[in-house]
């Protein structure tokens, strides 16, 4: 079992990005007192994921502005 701290130094990601995948229900975790604890083998469920944000999709735009 890995805590939040070092589930993110494995993956190379923030802590806080850690705690919205579990949030997420996208990384499975076991709550002990306040703390959520990883299995090291779950890292691979989320190991392979894009890092960073998905592009932006483009907006329909609303016609052209002209009455």
């Amino acid at each position: 079992m890995l805590t939040t701290k070092e589930v993110a130094d494995a993956l190379g990601i923030s802590l806080r990005q850690v705690q919205t995948l579990i949030q997420r229900e996208q990384l499975p975790a076991q709550k002990f007192g306040r703390d959520y604890m990883v299995k090291e083998s779950d890292l691979s469920l989320v190991r392979e994921r894009p890092k960073g944000r998905p592009p932006k999709q483009a907006s329909k735009q609303r016609g052209t502005g002209k009455r």
